[in-house]
């Protein structure tokens, strides 16, 4: 089997109307490149037509790939995506594609050099940010304040849903991983200081959408509940490799 150069892992739960556009331009991107690809989408347990919107893709020149999951949660999804990826290098891509799909350049050699994960950030010198109400992007600042004091001291922007990981890197982390919900990205990223993988940001330009599914009070105070438990499944030695 030929070597897949990079993998973009798709989490999607109820994604139905969405979907297709975000697959629709990343395969033409991708489909412009020297490189090869795949596409893994990772189906949440949706109740819609998520899957049956992946399918439609079965013939692409580009390999689309389905998995179809429990609904447990996006952390899951992510996970089982990164798992099943084939990729040299495997980039986490949110399904409404708040950054634009060229951008993934950015996070490839040789943009940065020598680091095993490639952090998109809405913080980082020149990233942009475009229709955000401030009420959400403060939320997001101490939200953040607070990861770095418990948790991920240097990185800028956790919870940004763009990331891209050597595939050794990705096999190794996300087969310690233990959270199934939004504060995934917290824990991977912690597990990687742990295990001294190298980590840099990746400015990004983010379109916010209005149909985000993030619910900004409810989901912050269950990811403050998540670093907790990420503390404590530290202390129980759970992110040790066996």
């Amino acid at each position: 089997m030929a070597e897949v150069f990079l993998s973009i892992v798709i989490p999607a739960f109820n994604e139905e109307s969405r979907l297709p556009g975000t697959l629709d331009t990343t395969l033409t991107y991708l489909g412009r490149q020297a490189y090869s690809a795949e596409i893994i989408v990772a189906d949440d347990g949706s109740a819609d037509g998520t899957a049956k919107a992946v399918e439609r893709y079965a013939a692409s020149t580009i390999p689309v790939r389905l998995l179809r999951l429990p609904h447990r949660g996006k952390g899951h999804a992510v996970k089982q995506g990164m798992l099943a990826a084939k990729g040299r290098y495997r980039f986490q891509c949110d399904a409404d594609l708040a950054m634009p799909i060229e951008q993934v350049e950015r996070f490839l050699p040789p943009a940065p050099a020598d680091v095993d994960i490639a952090v998109g950030s809405r913080e980082a010198p020149g990233a942009k940010r475009y229709n955000e109400q401030w009420h959400r992007h403060m939320m997001g600042r101490i939200f953040n304040t607070i990861i770095r004091i418990l948790a991920v001291p240097k990185v800028q922007d956790t919870q940004c849903g763009f990331k891209c990981f050597r595939g050794e890197a990705a096999e190794r982390l996300f087969a310690l991983q233990q959270l199934d919900g939004f504060a995934f990205d917290v824990e991977i990223l912690f597990v990687a200081r742990k295990l001294g993988l190298r980590t840099t940001d990746v400015a990004i330009d983010w379109h916010h959408s209005r149909d985000s599914r993030v619910r900004a009070v409810r989901d912050t105070l269950a990811m403050l509940g998540d670093l907790l438990r990420i503390r404590l499944n530290n202390l129980r030695g759970r992110y040790r490799i066996k």
